[in-house]
C-alpha cells in the first residue's frame, strides 16, 4: 500500500484526497506508514532546560493549521521544534509549500533530512539549532508553527526574533497547546480547534 501511495506524494491534490479517505482516528498511523517513519530516538541528555521533549503533532491539528492559516504553495512553512520532520513533510505534501524545520536535537534533525531525501522532497529542509538563541539564525518564512516547543523566557526570546521578520512581510503564527505572548505587532486571527490558535502580524516597516 505504501509504495502505491508514494507514487502520488508529489501531487498535493492527490495526497489530500488519499488522506481524506482515511478515517480521522486512523490518520496518524496512516501517515507514519506512508512516510515510513522510524521510532523517535531517545531525547538527548543535554536537552536544554525549558525545552519540551519531542512529541509529534496530530494530523488533525496540522490539517486545521493548513486550512486555518490558508497555507498554499507560495508560502514558506517553518516548524520550530520539527523533530523527525513529520509536520514539514505533511504540510508540503498537502499544499506544495516550501517547508523548513528548525530542530535543536541533532539526532532528530538527521532523521528528518533522511526522510526528505528518501521521499525526494526537494523543498523540505531541516536546520539544526536552538530557536530561542540569538546565535541561531531564524529561517525566513510566512507561516511559523509552534507545537509548544518551550515556554517562559525562551518563548519570549523567540517572538523577539520573529518581530523583525514581521516588518519585512506578513506572518501567520500557528500555536498548538499554547498561547503566544502578548506582542504589539501580533493579533489573534483564528482558533480552528480547541488546541490551536492562529495569529497574524499587524505591522510592517
Amino acid at each position: 500500500m505504501r509504495s502505491a501511495l508514494e507514487r502520488g506524494l508529489h501531487d498535493a491534490a492527490t495526497f489530500r484526497a488519499a488522506l481524506s479517505d482515511v478515517a480521522p482516528v486512523d490518520r496518524d498511523s496512516w501517515l507514519d506508514l506512508v512516510l515510513d517513519l522510524p521510532e523517535p530516538p531517545a531525547d538527548e541528555h543535554q536537552l536544554p532546560r525549558g525545552c519540551v521533549p519531542y512529541l509529534p503533532c496530530s494530523v488533525e491539528t496540522l490539517l486545521h493549521a493548513v486550512d486555518g492559516a490558508s497555507i498554499t504553495a507560495s508560502d514558506v512553512f517553518v516548524d520550530v521544534g520539527s523533530g523527525l520532520g513529520r509536520a514539514t513533510a505533511l504540510v508540503h505534501l498537502l499544499t506544495g509549500a516550501t517547508a523548513t524545520g528548525l530542530e535543536i536535537q541533532a539526532c532528530l534533525a538527521q532523521e528528518s533530512r533522511k526522510l526528505a531525501t528518501r521521499l525526494r522532497l526537494a523543498r523540505v529542509t531541516t536546520l539544526e539549532g536552538d530557536a530561542s538563541s540569538p546565535a541561531t539564525p531564524m529561517p525566513r518564512g510566512s507561516v511559523f508553527f509552534l507545537y509548544c516547543p518551550f515556554s517562559g523566557e525562551r518563548l519570549a526570546r523567540l517572538f523577539e526574533t520573529l518581530e523583525p521578520l514581521a516588518r519585512a512581510e506578513p506572518l501567520r503564527i500557528c500555536c498548538v497547546d499554547m498561547a503566544a505572548p502578548e506582542c504589539a505587532w501580533l493579533s489573534p486571527h483564528a482558533a480552528p480547534s480547541e488546541n490551536l490558535r492562529i495569529y497574524r502580524s499587524t505591522k510592517r516597516a
